[in-house]
């Protein structure tokens, strides 16, 4: 995701994310910073397995920390629309080449808010279908060149 790029989400998947920002802020990286400095004070630091583990998951939290606040920062909170063509955050069930499949068109984000299975509106097939409606059918190019086809079957608002 680049800084220009704002992350769409609802509400409900907002909030969860910024509780988990505050967790692993609040809670996580106290107690991963009592653990680096107990392991600290077992002595000679070059030996010392567990400090060198308590450092590296303490980099890896940080990581994430900021991952997560630079995602927090480009967020467009939306709540899906009754509208018949998809869109973002519409749930989708299509038959692509043959088989039914039901997904929701959104950012890989939303996934703390649903079990469905996400596709983003960038990849090839949110590409495609976004503008159609249920009974629409068309083909997309896979990024290997081959032709998808899809038939829209039925197409709704998420509900988080």
């Amino acid at each position: 995701m680049t800084a220009e790029t704002s992350l769409i989400l609802t509400q409900k998947a907002f909030d969860a994310l910024t509780k988990e920002l505050e967790n692993l802020k609040n809670v996580q990286r106290p107690a991963i910073v009592e653990k680096v400095s107990k392991a600290r004070d077992e002595g000679d630091l070059k030996e010392n397995a567990g400090y060198h583990a308590a450092r590296e998951d303490l980099g890896k939290l940080e990581s994430e920390i900021r991952d997560l606040e630079e995602k927090l920062k480009n967020v467009t909170i939306t709540e899906p629309s009754s509208s018949e063509k998809i869109e973002v955050l519409s749930v989708v069930t299509a038959s692509i080449s043959g088989k039914e499949s039901e997904f929701l068109l959104a950012s890989r984000d939303l996934a703390v808010s649903t079990d469905l299975t996400i596709y983003s509106p960038d990849s090839p097939l949110g590409v495609a279908i976004i503008g159609h409606k249920k009974g629409d059918s068309l083909s997309y190019s896979a990024p290997n060149g081959k032709q998808i086809d899809v038939t829209i079957i039925d197409v709704r608002p998420f509900e988080a």
